[in-house]
């Protein structure tokens, strides 16, 4: 017992010492070029007492002798120089530890448990970035010192109730803090159950944010519950207010023969759409007929979105706020309304429909001739799915064989070309779920890129990029100024390549670095090589990390993954804003108006990138969850997996007929202490030098599957 109350005296001097450390920063960063005494600190804090007062002092000392701050004449005090402090967006893990991503920085400042302050995830924060230990120190480390803005306010977690039911606690599972919940602030909540809590406060000194329950969502196994859930974690309403509705059912959706004239009317030409079977919303079709020189001409027409969206108007505005469609395993949460993304824009069959088109003529060859870009009124004559597209390629007969073969050969040469001029030959399988009627799993399955799905890809990627060309080049392919979207990709990081290339060869692979057209030929050398192996999946993870993330902007620098100069993204607009982005300035530009000031669209740009690594986020969420309650029903069972990824605290491993992930920890594996070896992505026993690495397979037993963390732990097994 006087052991505890020692240390409970001591945390609270700890407290004490840096009690107004934080808001000393805070006071200064608001007078950066006048330095401030004392005095001058404790009236903007409005600390009276002498007690308070003293105590400002010692933390003034602790700041001064940790460098955060410099005492320019005697007894004044300003904030060192403002490149130590960086601002941008905390992310929070599981340990406690964070990583704060800062534009223009490309790797993460690493904040260690104990310096996140009150920081919670997605927070903008001010980090105070300390001197590297030595040169060769690869990431940078800080602490945080400012929550400049709350990312939000309410959060999903599951209620316990504390000791004696006079308190209780929301655990969170993103690695934000638990949240303590006072007596009057449960409202109706049972342990157990996943509910919705507010921040209400967070006390300077305390460690967990004070919250209420606002809403009760039900039990976790439930899988409406949890989809639910997700849906408001990550910000993602799952309806659309009244008043958007309300605007939509009152758009006229009717195709004006006065406003077809106005139009090029390419409603007389064949024309189609292929999409997956579960599909609603129908954004691109197909057109193809052969002109009297012999040459194909192929009309890409994508859903008109714009002309029934106008800027200003509400459902502008909640398009602009969600910026893009959600795909999570059983349900979508569209971007626009109903009636517009499932009717009025939707290309269904047999219906004449407002399109905004690429129009390409090409030769045999797939060399383009002749492009014309602008709106169009059109009339899909079929709805193909996938499947069906895919048999008459494979040889069945079918509704517009022959433009479909066509199609196909002309995409298979146009696929050719670009990875010949060196795209990068990424097919990753998605994982897919059989949902039962009450939306649970029943069956995991691949969705596997077949030739239907490469011919729609190829032609769409043709029209984003002849697009974007068209923006941004003169008549003599001399770059422009004009403002325009981008869907930019960057190069990849050269040591992550290194590091790939050096992991890669214990396996018997090489990678070749070295110019562009070398290192993407022997990255798509690689990616054919571990084709149907073991270890393909973990091969492809790999050199999918070392690749940048791409993302939309108005500076443009090309897209390396596709080997494009120039790209951006038109096709998809019923389903993304900043195809809708593209569709109005390319219409600003046919009309002969002048570029805008590329300052507002860069914004847009950043939103939409903010918003679809969200979503992207928020479906691998739900996935996760239903691998796990798909897995529940094998525990205890065994199976054999290969190892995909390796840390000090354990080894993931993955189930290749389910492609789920599990974790075994390093711990619980008996026979002797596994020591992490970084460099060669392994654990190795420190007696027996058995090692586990990343690749290798193993049998396992599914121990556990945990609905609440969404996670599935696994023990070894003897082969």
């Amino acid at each position: 017992m006087p052991r505890r109350n020692f240390k409970n005296t001591k945390a609270k001097k700890d407290k004490n010492i840096t009690k107004f450390t934080k808001s000393i920063i805070e006071v200064l960063f608001q007078n950066p070029n006048k330095p401030l005494n004392y005095k001058q600190i404790a009236a903007a804090l409005n600390l009276t007492n002498r007690i308070d007062t003293e105590l400002l002092i010692k933390n003034l000392n602790v700041l001064l002798a940790d460098k955060k701050i410099s005492e320019v004449e005697r007894g004044k005090y300003k904030i060192n120089a403002t490149n130590d402090y960086m601002v941008g967006i905390a992310d929070l893990t599981s340990s406690g530890s964070a990583y704060i991503m800062i534009d223009g920085l490309e790797q993460d400042v690493f904040v260690q448990k104990g310096k996140t302050r009150n920081a919670l995830m997605g927070d903008t924060v001010r980090v105070y970035v300390y001197p590297k230990k030595h040169a060769n120190q690869s990431r940078a480390e800080g602490e945080i010192v400012e929550i400049i803005e709350r990312n939000k306010t309410e959060f999903t977690g599951i209620f316990e109730l504390g000791k004696n039911g006079n308190f209780g606690f929301v655990t969170m599972q993103n690695g934000n803090h638990d949240f303590f919940i006072p007596k009057e602030k449960i409202k109706n909540a049972q342990p157990g159950e996943k509910v919705v809590v507010r921040l209400t406060n967070w006390p300077e000194g305390s460690n967990s944010p004070f919250g209420e329950i606002t809403q009760v969502l039900g039990s976790p196994d439930d899988t409406d519950v949890e989809i639910h859930a997700i849906l408001l974690e990550y910000d993602l309403p799952a309806q659309f207010p009244e008043e958007v509705e309300e605007e939509a059912n009152q758009l006229d959706t009717s195709i004006d023969e006065a406003e077809a004239a106005r139009r090029r009317d390419m409603r007389n030409i064949t024309t189609f759409t292929i999409d997956p079977k579960d599909a609603k919303d129908f954004d691109d079709a197909l057109s193809i007929r052969k002109l009297e020189n012999g040459n194909w001409e192929i009309g890409v027409h994508i859903a008109d979105v714009t002309h029934y969206v106008r800027p200003g108007s509400l459902i502008e505005q909640e398009a602009y706020k969600r910026a893009t469609s959600v795909y999570l395993v059983d349900r979508v949460v569209p971007m626009l309304p109903e009636v517009l993304s499932n009717v009025a824009c939707s290309l269904r069959p047999n219906e004449d429909k407002y399109t905004f088109s690429g129009v390409f003529e090409m030769d045999d060859n797939a060399k383009i001739v002749k492009t014309w870009f602008g709106r169009t009124v059109t009339h899909s004559d079929r709805r193909f799915t996938y499947e069906e597209a895919q048999e008459i390629i494979e040889g069945k007969d079918g509704d517009f064989k022959d433009e479909i073969l066509t199609l196909d050969r002309l995409a298979k040469t146009m696929r050719q070309k670009r990875m010949k001029y060196g795209a990068v030959n990424f097919d990753k399988v998605e994982v897919k779920f059989d949902l039962d009627q009450t939306h649970n799993p029943q069956g995991i399955f691949f969705k596997i890129s077949k030739d239907s799905n490469k011919l729609i890809e190829e032609f769409m990627l043709l029209c984003n990029k002849k697009v974007s060309e068209f923006i941004s080049l003169d008549k003599h392919g001399k770059e422009n100024a004009n403002t325009y979207i981008y869907r930019v990709h960057d190069d990849p990081n050269p040591d992550k390549l290194l590091d790939l290339k050096n992991f890669i060869r214990q396996f018997g692979y090489e990678l070749e670095i070295g110019d562009r057209k070398t290192t993407i030929n022997s990255m798509n050398k690689l990616l054919a090589e571990v084709k149907g192996k073991p270890e393909e999946n973990m091969v492809e993870t790999l050199a999918m990390r070392t690749m940048a993330k791409a993302k939309y902007t108005t500076e443009n620098i090309g897209h390396y993954g596709l080997a494009f100069d120039y790209y951006t993204h038109f096709t998809s607009p019923i389903r993304r804003y900043p195809d809708m982005i593209a569709h109005r300035l390319l219409q600003d530009y046919l009309d002969g108006k002048k570029s805008p000031a590329a300052a507002v669209y860069e914004d847009k740009a950043k939103h939409c990138s903010s918003r679809e690594k969200i979503a992207a986020e928020a479906e691998r969420e739900s996935i996760k969850y239903m691998q796990v309650k798909y897995m529940e029903q094998f525990v205890g069972e065994t199976f054999d997996a290969f190892i995909t990824g390796v840390q000090d605290y354990g080894i993931f491993v993955e189930i290749p007929e389910t492609r789920c992930e599990g974790l075994i920890r390093s711990r619980a594996m008996k026979g002797d202490h596994f020591v992490f070896d970084e460099k060669n992505h392994a654990l190795v026993g420190k007696r027996t030098g058995v090692k586990y690495q990343l690749g290798s397979p193993v049998r396992i037993k599914v121990l556990n599957a945990d609905l609440i963390k969404k996670q599935l732990d696994f023990e070894l097994v003897d082969a």
